[in-house]
């Protein structure tokens, strides 16, 4: 058997609303090196089992304006095939991944009013996850667990006036949520994480050796496409671009992307009541900085700082 831990983030580029880092946990019944293959056979039995498309990179699930349905019933099948039920309401959700941003966020009254899930096509989820998980089970393989790491601004800005930068943040929460979820398994196999590149960044082996309190991390290969690590006997660690063809990561993807989303339609649901009219933003700084531009006077009106809503790279 060997653990296979996915990671990748959504809202990396944005000024609103948060950084959001998904990981996912997967047993597959093979040695480290056939993972893979074993992982992409078993999601074109998961995807035969339902119908249709279940799980991908999340860029070509969801594009704004489409796609939520698929990008939801992905998420919430991952999460009851886990064993983490059905959430219905935003809290419910937390709890199953494990973040929601904390209670002083502006928008917290207005996350908590969000229902689940969104759209029809990603209700039955006990069928689907039946079908789905055991669909999985005959590839030899099963969904551990589906985690989130919320950054908001608050905290990014906090991070920055610390001496971090923006590329450090990204690697940080990445590595402490995978390290974490590698704890939390408490396994005695082989252990592989996947994440998707972070940025240009290429040399990571300092930042993994903290998050992972490994004292000797061995580099197996550092190249534009690829950055790999040993961190003892059965552990590796690898970032590549184009990760998320890896279903642990597209997984992780897509998680990251829907709870960014949600976080997104309770930010601008939360400042559209304070200021009726204001047309809603995905938070990319071009839209952004006209968001900011148009709710300048709402927002000091209500005695946010900027600092709690406004990320400042």
């Amino acid at each position: 058997m060997t653990l296979v831990i996915g990671t990748d983030e959504a809202g990396y580029g944005p000024n609103l609303g948060p950084l959001v880092i998904g990981a996912t946990a997967w047993r597959v019944a093979t040695e480290p090196a056939k993972a893979e293959g074993v992982l992409s056979a078993a999601l074109a039995a998961a995807e035969a089992a339902v119908g249709g498309r279940l799980w991908g990179d999340s860029k070509q699930i969801y594009r704004a304006g489409t796609g939520f349905d698929l990008l939801e019933r992905g998420v919430l099948a991952a999460l009851a095939v886990a064993g983490a039920g059905s959430p219905e309401t935003w809290r419910e959700l937390a709890t199953a991944v494990g973040s929601d941003g904390g209670d002083a966020i502006p928008e917290r009254a207005a996350l908590e009013a969000l229902a689940l899930p969104r759209h029809r096509s990603a209700g039955g989820m006990a069928e689907v996850a039946r079908a789905v998980g055991e669909a999985l089970a005959s590839r030899g393989v099963t969904v551990v667990a589906v985690r989130s790491r919320v950054v908001t601004p608050a905290e990014f800005n906090g991070l920055l006036d610390r001496g971090l930068n923006k590329s450090d943040i990204l690697s940080a929460a990445t590595l402490d949520l995978a390290a974490g979820l590698e704890a939390a398994v408490a396994t005695a196999e082989p252990v592989v994480i996947w994440c998707d590149r972070h940025g240009g960044r290429r040399r990571y082996a300092p930042q993994v050796s903290r998050a992972f309190a490994a004292p000797l991390v061995q580099p197996i290969e550092e190249t534009p496409l690829r950055s790999a690590y040993r961190l003892g006997p059965g552990r590796t660690i690898e970032f590549t671009v184009g990760g998320e063809a890896r279903l642990p990561v597209a997984v992780a993807s897509m998680t990251a992307k829907y709870v960014r989303e949600l976080a997104m339609l309770g930010f601008n649901a939360c400042w559209a009541e304070r200021q009726p009219g204001l047309a809603a933003t995905a938070g990319y700084p071009v839209d952004a900085s006209r968001w900011r531009q148009e709710a300048a006077a709402v927002v000091e009106r209500a005695g946010v700082p900027w600092d709690a809503i406004w990320r400042r790279a």
